[in-house]
């Protein structure tokens, strides 16, 4: 039985545009075009982290691996990423227990946690250079309330083992001069340049083998014990497992009803001076929506991002980026009025995300062999490295339960209502 999957066109100007900062001082990873039809173990659909990340692991487990993209690698989402590796998701974890329950939101959470540490021994194993650097992270409340449901949360972290301090105001001010309600100081996140680490990645593998083509597939077929990816040009690469890792969208496919599409817009200041930093040069997030959040750079700027909204067409994101960051300018000085607010970066992207904070992760429901990875949300490159490790173990014959956490047909207490809810504000907004 023979199942189909058409991709349409897409480009980088559709998921992202302005200027960030990422890939200044790295080495762009030559990709050939297809000269030929060719087969192989995988065929990755995308070059970007998640796909880099995939390629990686799955050269090193031995399999014969083509990243294949129609753009440039890593200048699709991934350059508008700010690279903040949190553990941490975008939805709690008392949100996640009201959706699936204590044990499985403790899970998934665990799960994020290890995600974040394996990403950085692989980036310490390789020394891979790209500004990693370890961080704790402080979430920081929005007002009275928001810090009550803080302290909640903690308590909730606390009885799942996961790390991490509550900080009244008198703490907080003391120790990191935010003049905020309170706080959670966690620590094992982590922050980098994604395209620096994305090259790296593609690197890595192609030094094993692995092969980097310049191609846009137009149709997957899959049927029986192999998948065929038809390209513009007529070649045809076989494989024996395909991975979508193709960005916000998900061409061909009916959309999980979890998903949604939104857009963000970030900036980077000119160089500050070090001495005028909060403590530990934390990641700094709120439990507002939309929220701030804020990280620093190797060369002293500050990063910050937020405003996400619902707006899916790229020219009426593109027309929000000034008045977005002036926004965010604003929401950031008022945090931290020691900041030099020049700015000398701004840009914005379009990216998928999940009702639930969670990613898009395994076997693509009537496709096969087809594996869809997407790291969704605030936790995107976490997710993408936990995609790539869950993708390998599939590929070997190795399912665990817990897999279905991430399925793209996932379904659960609350997440249909929550969805609607969602939905209608939404529609509110517009």
């Amino acid at each position: 039985m023979a199942s189909d999957l058409d991709l349409h066109e897409s480009d980088h100007g559709q998921m992202t545009s302005g200027r960030s900062l990422w890939g200044r001082s790295g080495i762009r990873p030559q990709w050939q075009p297809i000269e030929q039809s060719f087969s192989t173990d995988v065929a990755v659909i995308g070059g970007g982290i998640t796909g880099a990340l995939i390629a990686e692991h799955l050269t090193a487990r031995g399999f014969s691996v083509v990243i294949i993209d129609r753009e440039e690698p890593g200048f699709g989402s991934t350059a508008a990423s700010t690279a903040m590796l949190q553990w941490e998701i975008d939805s709690t974890l008392g949100e996640l227990e009201a959706f699936y329950g204590f044990e499985r939101a403790a899970g998934i959470y665990r799960r994020s946690a290890a995600s974040v540490a394996g990403l950085s021994k692989l980036i310490a194993a390789n020394g891979i250079a790209c500004g990693f650097r370890p961080r704790n992270t402080l979430y920081l409340a929005a007002n009275r309330e928001g810090a009550r449901d803080l302290f909640e949360e903690r308590q909730l972290r606390r009885r799942a083992g996961l790390p991490g301090v509550y900080l009244e105001h008198p703490d907080l001010f003391t120790q990191f001069e935010f003049d905020r309600d309170g706080a959670i100081l966690s620590p094992g996140s982590a922050e980098a340049d994604p395209l620096l680490l994305t090259w790296a990645l593609i690197e890595m593998a192609v030094r094993r083998g692995g092969r980097l083509v310049s191609a846009s597939v137009t149709e997957v077929h899959a049927e029986g014990n192999h998948v065929s990816a038809e390209t513009a040009s007529a070649r045809v690469i076989e494989a024996r497992h395909v991975v979508l890792a193709t960005g916000y969208s998900m061409p061909g496919i009916d959309m999980p009803k979890l998903h949604r599409i939104r857009s963000s817009w970030a900036l980077a200041t000119v160089p500050q001076d070090p001495a005028i930093f909060w403590r530990d040069r934390a990641l700094i997030w709120e439990n507002s929506h939309p929220y701030l959040y804020m990280r620093t750079t190797p060369d002293n700027r500050i990063v910050a991002g937020g405003e996400d909204d619902e707006t899916v067409d790229a020219q009426a994101r593109d027309r929000k980026l000034p008045a977005k960051t002036m926004a965010i300018l604003e929401k950031m000085k008022r945090l931290w009025p020691k900041a030099d607010t020049r700015v000398a970066h701004a840009w914005c992207g379009t990216f998928g995300e999940t009702v639930d904070g969670l990613p898009l992760i395994g076997p693509v429901p009537g496709m096969p062999r087809v594996f869809a990875a997407y790291g969704y949300g605030g936790n995107g490159i976490t997710f993408s490295y936990l995609a790539a490790q869950m993708t390998g173990a599939m590929m070997a014959g190795i399912h665990r339960d817990w897999f279905e956490d991430f399925a793209l047909d996932r379904d659960g207490p609350g997440i249909r209502k929550l969805g609607e809810d969602m939905a209608r504000a939404g529609n509110e907004l517009r």
